[in-house]
């Protein structure tokens, strides 16, 4: 067995104990209750763009808080015979929806895509959750001493009602939703995937949001914010670690019943190796990882390629 061997196969072993709070399932059965309560509300805008193969939508949906959320909702061009199969994107940490065009290659395998902006970050999205203490650069740390009206739990029920909004369109078919997204775009797709029974199928690539006790003290990217609001609060380090178990995919992993394509990649420094495994061993149902020793906190065609390939083979289409 060579080294990179040895190390592959040490992550498949790595089983940290779970940080779960007591109250994790009754926590989200109340979060969960009131999204469900009332139907999404949204309007959906036809735009014009240079593509002719493409139906375009400006979409705007209120997420939590009162928050107005926007996305693409795009449609192939061409003729189809029965409802869609949609794909629902989160993209990663401060990007944005972007344009239209870049999602053509989902139009192209004959899907419908949901593409939706991060609330506060780099799209067209605002933020209007209430802030009532101190935070430092970024957004992670916005209300993070309180589990009930953190950033977190913001762009959870945003993402949720993304995913409730999108089935409820008449072009697509609600028992063939993919969720998907990179990094923390990966990570919300393994959250909806642990609390909601609308997706059928979950790609998370190089996803955060996973084994966050281990991230805060070793990532390089987002949960630094954290890092460096204990830092500077010190006397609060026991609440911030609280507040995140509740949003760790390592703790909801367990209630995810669909099948799951992972990446990941062993020269990660954003979401570490430790932090993907720690929630993909956890998972029980149907799952695949894909394994790239020498990449970063990136993903590339072969990836590309293998996602293509495992919606085609579960979604039957």
């Amino acid at each position: 067995m060579n080294a990179v061997q040895k190390r592959i196969e040490e992550l498949h072993r790595y089983a940290p104990e779970p940080t779960a709070p007591v109250d994790l399932e009754a926590f989200w059965s109340r979060t969960l209750a009131d999204v469900l309560d009332k139907p999404v509300q949204a309007q959906r805008t036809r735009q014009e763009t240079p593509f002719p193969y493409m139906d375009t939508y400006d979409v705007t949906y209120q997420g939590f808080a009162d928050t107005p959320i926007k996305g693409w909702y795009l449609l192939p061009k061409f003729p189809v015979r029965e409802k869609l199969p949609c794909v629902v994107l989160f993209h990663g940490y401060t990007g944005g929806r972007g344009y239209p065009e870049q999602y053509a290659s989902w139009l192209l395998m004959g899907m419908a895509v949901f593409a939706v902006d991060i609330r506060g970050q780099g799209g067209e999205t605002g933020n209007r959750l209430a802030n009532t203490y101190g935070m430092t650069r970024g957004w992670i740390t916005q209300g993070i001493l309180d589990k009930e009206t953190c950033y977190y739990k913001a762009i959870g029920v945003d993402a949720l009602q993304a995913v409730e909004w999108v089935t409820a369109q008449p072009e697509v078919d609600p028992g063939r939703i993919v969720v998907a997204g990179d990094s923390q775009g990966g990570g919300l797709s393994l959250l909806v995937s642990a609390l909601s029974d609308k997706p059928a199928l979950s790609i998370a690539n190089i996803p955060n949001m996973c084994h966050m006790d281990f991230g805060i003290l070793n990532s390089v990217s987002s949960l630094s914010e954290a890092a460096e609001f204990v830092s500077r609060f010190p006397e609060h380090l026991d609440k911030v670690m609280e507040t995140l178990s509740y949003f760790d995919i390592m703790n909801l992993a367990e209630r995810i019943s669909i099948p799951v394509l992972v990446s990941v990649g062993l020269k990660d420094t954003v979401c570490l190796p430790e932090t993907v495994f720690a929630a993909y061993n956890r998972i029980r149902s149907t799952k695949e990882i894909g394994v790239h020793p020498f990449t970063g906190h990136a993903t590339g065609g072969y990836q590309n390629r293998r996602t293509v390939e495992f919606i085609r083979k579960h979604l039957s289409f």
